[in-house]
């Protein structure tokens, strides 16, 4: 570490001096970095390209991807509720929910995971399809992730503002409505557990403000006095282990 300090201030020197340490810089190696843009002149190097290209538009586009495909939307609304239906601001942490809610949907999502690495990139990888055919493959699977999910009065409505006529299968229903559609029914899911959430921590609240007033200590904040009954109820039931698996078996 000490060494690798010192040569940085060297090369630091350097570049402000302009050579005038001259022996510091013929000792001095610096590495040349060459990016070279070309036509694929074999099968390899144009797999190889689509592979380095894929897998940065995938990097691009995996948040939204994560967001708007996955159950992570449902996940990540129904921790928020328990957080603020316990009074808590910043605990746990948004790191924390969103790190769970990341590994929930990842759990959830493997069986579709899988298929897709099964039926779309290992084939392509091997040259046995074309990218065309393994973006159809890699679709397949969360489309019928979604259409598990959504909404029948929700797929309509995107459904018709689409103009889309004539549709006598899933498979007729166009992605760019089953997005939205699917996005909607997660949000709505996650309200509706949130606020079911909220019932029993609501009537911590009444019963609290309501003895607190009976007792003449209405300047006393009932958040401080139920707050820690509504911990102290989530632990006891073991709320984590219960809202987690009710998160997964919802999810068909």
């Amino acid at each position: 570490m000490r060494k690798s300090c010192v040569l940085f201030v060297v090369f630091v020197l350097l570049l402000f001096t302009h050579g005038t340490a001259p022996s510091f810089a013929d000792d001095l190696s610096i590495p040349s970095v060459n990016v070279d843009f070309g036509q694929a002149t074999s099968g390899e190097e144009a797999v190889t390209t689509v592979q380095i290209l894929l897998f940065f538009t995938i990097l691009t586009i995996a948040p939204s991807i994560l967001l708007m495909m996955t159950c992570f939307t449902r996940i990540i609304i129904i921790f928020t509720f328990i957080r603020r239906a316990l009074s808590l601001q910043t605990t746990p942490p948004n790191q924390v929910l969103i790190g769970l809610a990341l590994f929930l949907t990842f759990f959830i999502m493997t069986p579709v995971m899988t298929d897709i690495k099964a039926n779309a990139y290992d084939p392509l990888v091997a040259g046995e399809i074309s990218q065309d055919v393994a973006i159809d493959n890699a679709l397949e699977p969360v489309r019928e992730f979604m259409l598990k999910q959504v909404r029948a009065k929700d797929l309509k409505l995107f459904v018709d503002l689409s103009g889309v006529e004539n549709i006598s299968e899933y498979s007729d229903i166009p992605t760019s409505a089953l997005i939205p559609a699917f996005i909607i029914s997660e949000v709505k899911t996650g309200f509706e557990v949130g606020f079911l959430l909220f019932i029993p921590f609501i009537v911590i609240d009444l019963i609290v403000a309501s003895t607190l007033m009976a007792l003449g200590m209405m300047m006393l904040p009932p958040v401080m006095i139920s707050m820690p009954f509504k911990i102290l109820l989530f632990v006891m039931v073991d709320g984590w282990n219960l809202i987690i698996e009710k998160i997964i078996l919802s999810i068909r």
